[in-house]
């Protein structure tokens, strides 16, 4: 279903003039208001008059997440504490929280991109929306919650954890999407799993996951356990939060609504904005937000831009799967290496279960990767020999994909500790020596 034809099939000219209107009243704005933006143009010579066009958008300056940080909590917002209906915020485990704001007319802009993104999910107002992510300061259950609501969907709001009871009310209450991390996704199939139930137990048809990056192959062990076409969401709070962007039916990337979030890629080395198709930097600029409408926003994220026209009549560009982030990524012996491409690896192994672990040592002056995955009581009860060529298969395969050698540890069933919100896929010991 596309819930907005008007704006999410627009004419490309049509909407790049829109962009260039919204884009010029934004920096207007954020001069005008915001003491921050104010000097930040000043250092670049621009003014709201010199933005004719969306492509005079690489005149202006970028913002990072510790301008938020050295702003806190309030010094980036447009907008009086008097109009701002709500903030979240996040959980400040790497520094001071970000603290995001929103005026009702952004509350309602949030709700509208979430019910465009069930609708690229496949959802309708005659469906059961299960939203298993968490609710609180983190933005993933209220911004699921209000665009299902604003969709006409029947919303069960779960947050994430107690997941037999999850699983219980999926069932009993006929869910037919869900919203969840991908991991926590896997954990609810395997609880579901040993509940002795199947698939056809469910109504699921669909389920919107996202929040951290996961594989293809993650998309297929999803779809397999739980019988549900899955589809992959992107948003972040300095943003607006979930529904900036979501994958539609075809799944060959993920529709941005650039209409309201502008995106650029970026080579987050030098800054220079790359050609579509080459994965850089993600950037996004707001033009629509009025409580705190970031420019060129840096998210870290590692992804790439294609411009071409789904077949679904959309006509909003596409971002690639999120290949990690630039703050994510393990530097091992000179070598870049992101846990997305080992997952894709390890799940091109039939024994190895969607769960594992990445501990990064140093040895000597060696860095060394070890890959802890877990293998079915099945496998794990086999042969020392059948062991070891399972090791030697995945080392090979996670070689062929990074390049480098890393240490192989089978573990048994439930091993790892599952995730209910973001997993936890790296513990770097380097950083403790």
């Amino acid at each position: 279903m596309i819930w907005d034809p008007y704006h999410e099939c627009m004419d490309l000219e049509q909407r790049r003039e829109l962009q260039a209107h919204r884009l010029r009243e934004t920096v207007a704005r954020l001069s005008a208001n915001v003491p921050f933006y104010r000097q930040a143009f000043r250092d670049v010579d621009v003014q709201p008059q010199d933005i004719q066009s969306i492509d005079d958008l690489a005149l202006l300056p970028f913002t990072v997440k510790d301008d938020l940080r050295d702003n806190y909590p309030y010094g980036l917002f447009a907008s009086p504490l008097s109009e701002v209906v709500r903030v979240h915020a996040s959980s400040g485990t790497t520094g001071k929280p970000t603290v995001v704001g929103y005026t009702a007319e952004d509350i309602n802009l949030w709700a509208e991109c979430m019910a465009r993104s069930i609708g690229c999910s496949g959802g309708t107002p005659h469906d059961t929306l299960q939203v298993a992510y968490g609710y609180g300061l983190f933005t993933g259950g209220l911004g699921l919650h209000y665009g299902g609501e604003r969709m006409g969907c029947t919303v069960i709001p779960m947050s994430s954890g107690n997941t037999e009871r999850q699983i219980m009310m999926m069932r009993d209450l006929g869910s037919t999407i869900l919203a969840c991390t991908p991991s926590y996704a896997l954990t609810v199939a395997d609880v579901a799993a040993d509940m002795g139930l199947q698939p056809e137990d469910f109504k699921l048809k669909s389920g919107i996951f996202g929040a951290e990056p996961w594989s293809e192959s993650s998309r297929q062990a999803v779809e397999e356990k739980l019988g549900l076409s899955a589809h992959d969401i992107y948003g972040l709070s300095e943003i607006i939060g979930p529904g900036v962007a979501n994958e539609c039916s075809n799944k060959g990337g993920l529709h941005i609504f650039d209409d309201h979030f502008v995106p650029e890629i970026i080579n987050p080395e030098t800054g220079e904005v790359l050609p579509d198709g080459e994965y850089g930097e993600l950037v996004i600029t707001c033009i629509t937000k009025t409580c705190l409408p970031l420019i060129r926003y840096r998210t870290r994220d590692i992804s790439c831009l294609h411009r071409d026209i789904c077949p679904c009549g959309r006509t909003h560009p596409r971002i690639g799967r999120l290949q990690g982030r630039t703050d994510d990524m393990l530097i091992i012996r000179g070598v870049n290496v992101f846990p997305s491409q080992i997952e894709h690896a390890l799940l091109s192994i039939e024994e190895a279960e969607p769960h594992y672990q990445l501990i990064v040592r140093r040895e000597g002056h060696l860095d060394v990767l070890e890959v802890q995955v877990e293998v079915s009581g099945e496998i794990f009860a086999d042969t020392v020999r059948r062991l070891e060529e399972v090791e030697k298969r995945i080392a090979h395969a996670i070689r062929t994909t990074v390049g480098i050698g890393v240490e192989v540890k089978l573990v048994e069933p439930k091993t790892i500790a599952r995730s209910e919100g973001k997993a936890k896929r790296v513990i770097d010991l380097r950083k403790e020596e």
